[in-house]
């Protein structure tokens, strides 16, 4: 596939913490692993593939104003999923004067995605309203994803129009590219780059996996 993005092409990048976190009872931002936090992981992961880290939060928490990253919120109280994460990532970096075509964003609970996740999304931008998103042995994973600016409107129009709130939704919409990620070999068996937190007992699985990979 001929990529219309050049190969020294660079984009910013937000970490989607604006979930209620209701199945963990507690901002999953904020909780340990290993020797770090999870809101910290994921930006100390992206930080070398972005020119710029922001944070997506709903709760603007002490903790995470220690952090000393840009951060917003959602642009209204709809809570309305990844999308609206999604849609405040794009208003932002136009608030934000980044210059390139697109923004990266990644989940807060999958603290294994790949150190090459932008590197690879950016070979599937074929033309500059190309959504490009991860997938895995597990699946699709769309919050992993590179979000054209230019399509802010469409998204505002679809989500103040009562559409579906299911990313894959309107991923359809657009035609959105999916890059497939390998597993990751371990000395415990494969693990999916993607594995999610939801649950305490997906955070105890997590730290047992973390133990058996590269930090």
């Amino acid at each position: 596939m001929q990529n219309s993005a050049d190969s020294g092409a660079a984009f910013p990048g937000v970490v989607l913490a604006g979930g209620r976190s209701s199945r963990m009872g507690r901002n999953k931002a904020l909780l340990q692993f290993g020797p770090e936090s999870l809101v910290l992981r994921a930006t100390r992961r992206l930080t070398p593939q972005v020119t710029s880290v922001a944070i997506n939060a709903n709760d603007r928490t002490a903790e995470l104003e220690a952090l000393g990253l840009a951060m917003f919120g959602d642009l209204d109280d709809s809570r309305s999923g990844p999308l609206g994460g999604i849609l405040a990532s794009l208003r932002y970096a136009s608030l934000a004067a980044w210059p390139a075509s697109h923004v990266v964003t990644v989940a807060i609970d999958s603290p294994f995605f790949p150190a090459d996740l932008v590197a690879r999304l950016s070979t599937a931008i074929d033309r500059p309203d190309r959504i490009a998103v991860a997938a895995s042995s597990g699946g699709l994973h769309p919050v992993f994803g590179l979000w054209p600016r230019s399509l802010a409107d469409d998204l505002e129009r679809w989500l103040s129009g009562g559409q579906s709130l299911r990313l894959r939704d309107w991923l359809a919409r657009h035609g959105a590219n999916e890059v497939h990620f390998p597993d990751h070999d371990t000395r415990l068996g494969r693990l999916d780059p993607f594995f999610n937190i939801n649950t305490r007992a997906d955070l105890a699985a997590a730290q047992h996996w973390l133990g058996a990979i590269d930090p």
